[in-house]
Formats: C-alpha cells, sequence, structure tokens
C-alpha cells in the first residue's frame, strides 16, 4: 500500500512548476480511503472476550490509567525506548528519502518520489523474509545484524552521492546508482519493529494487550516527529548527507537497547 502511494502523489506532481500545489489534491484522495477503511472496520465484528475481564464496562479513563500504569515496569521502558528509536530512524529517511533525491541527488521532483518506493518496497520483502529468518535463529542476533548491515550500508552509500556528476537525470535508466542502493535499507531494518513489538506482548497477559498496543501507538508516533523534525533541522543547516549520517548514532543507542531487552525477556519468560 506504501509504495502505491509514493505512485499516486507522483500523478499530482507537476516537474514543469515546483511551485504548483497541485500535490495537495492528493489528500482529498487520502481522506476517502481513510473513510472507506473507518467503514470496514466499524463493520467488522471482532470477539475481545477473552481479553476483557468481570470489570470491563466499556470505555472509561481507568483504561487510559492502566495504559500508563505499564510504564513502570522495566521492559516496557526498555521495549518504548527500542521503539522509539526505531521509528525516529525509520521515518527520519522515509520522510525525507524524496528531498534527498530532489536536492542531492538532482532528480526530478516526480522521479524523487517514485524512487523513494524502492524504500517501502525493500521494507516490505524485509519484513517476509524476516518471519522465515526468525524461525531458525535468535531474534537478537537477527535484529543486530541488522543494524550493524545497516550502518554499514549508510557509510558505504553516501559517500556514492558525492560522485554523481552532471548527467540530466531523466528517468530510472539515468539515475545514479546511490538511488537505488540507499532505500535497501528498508530491507535491512524492517525485522526490528514488528519483532520487538511480538516480543513484549508475549511477555505481558493478554489483557494487558490493548494498553500496550496503546503505548506502542503513542511513542511511535513520537519517535517518528521527533526523527522527521532532527533530520530536517540537519539537512537544512548540513545537508543530505549528513542528515542520514545521523542515523548511525540512534542505531548504536538501539543495539545497546536491543540487549537490555533481551536481558528483561528472557527473565519474564522464565517467570511465565
Amino acid at each position: 500500500m506504501l509504495v502505491s502511494l509514493f505512485v499516486i502523489f507522483t500523478l499530482f506532481i507537476d516537474d514543469e512548476n515546483p511551485k504548483s500545489t497541485s500535490w495537495v489534491k492528493v489528500y482529498y484522495l487520502l481522506a476517502g480511503l481513510a473513510a472507506v477503511a473507518f467503514i470496514i472496520l466499524f463493520s467488522t465484528k471482532i470477539d475481545e472476550s477473552s481479553i476483557k475481564s468481570e470489570s470491563d464496562s466499556g470505555f472509561s479513563l481507568s483504561g487510559f490509567t492502566e495504559m500508563f500504569k505499564l510504564i513502570v515496569l522495566p521492559i516496557v521502558i526498555v521495549f518504548l525506548a527500542s521503539a522509539f528509536i526505531y521509528v525516529l530512524i525509520e521515518q527520519s529517511i522515509m520522510s525525507w528519502l524524496p528531498t534527498f533525491n530532489s536536492k542531492v541527488l538532482k532528480l526530478p521532483p516526480s522521479l524523487s518520489i517514485q524512487m523513494a518506493s524502492i524504500l517501502a518496497a525493500s521494507t516490505a520483502l524485509g519484513r517476509f523474509a524476516a518471519g522465515v529468518v526468525l524461525k531458525n535463529a535468535s531474534w537478537l542476533l537477527v535484529l543486530v545484524g541488522s543494524i550493524i548491515l545497516s550502518a554499514i550500508l549508510v557509510v558505504l552509500a553516501l559517500p556514492m552521492a558525492q560522485n554523481i556528476g552532471d548527467v540530466e537525470v531523466t528517468g530510472w535508466g539515468t539515475a545514479p546508482l546511490v538511488a537505488f542502493v540507499f532505500p535497501l535499507i528498508g530491507f535491512l531494518l524492517s525485522p526490528i519493529y514488528p519483532a520487538i513489538n511480538s516480543l513484549i506482548l508475549s511477555s505481558l497477559p493478554k489483557n494487558k494487550h490493548g494498553q500496550m498496543a496503546g503505548l506502542i501507538v503513542i511513542f511511535s508516533a513520537l519517535g517518528g516527529t521527533t526523527g522527521s523534525l532532527i533530520t530536517g533541522y540537519i539537512f537544512q543547516h548540513f545537508g543530505g548527507e549528513s542528515a542520514f549520517y545521523f542515523s548511525l548514532i540512534p542505531m548504536g543507542l538501539l543495539i545497546i537497547l536491543l540487549f537490555i531487552f533481551k536481558k528483561f525477556q528472557s527473565k519474564a519468560t522464565t517467570q511465565a
């Protein structure tokens, strides 16, 4: 779906008029799709009896209170920090990749967005592949390995942006190699988010899953917003390459957090 959205956006881009605001019209389409999704969700019956307690009586502020009580658990604290940093990395790259393609690699605006779809496609493919790999390997080994390989890709791919030459880019066939290589970071990072979400939920009772999901949404949103803001600031003041080199810092922090998370997750599994 995300890949198709990149393509849809390009249909509203006017390469001949950079000041055109015709791309804003795409949000009418997105609003319509959101309305359809709401209707489908609202009309779908879901059996939640297995996770309800006798005291549940519908919506109440106590539900929010119980949700935030989870934050005092050490394993939840480490998980939320991990989720925050992962989404910070992912969204900082995903949000600014089209701008990187346009401003640094000198791609036409519509092509810049189209080629950013490689990131979305590689992320989807990576999650399918991770589902197979994680069945037969330690999740910590897979996730830490993914981060290390991502860092290596950043270090190897970004210098390629300095040697793109003066060739005019008119389409996919004339785009520089880095425009194809760097978005593959999505494939490497993709296993992390679904894996840690699964691990935290399996470490908590079923009746806490809804509350945990609420915290996941909140901290993921905060991480994505923070990542986009920081990357945008660095992009503006230090350039696009520096903005993406910044991702190496949260990658290092995430590796440390995953080792701590493994310690708490193993303890929770033993006690269960």
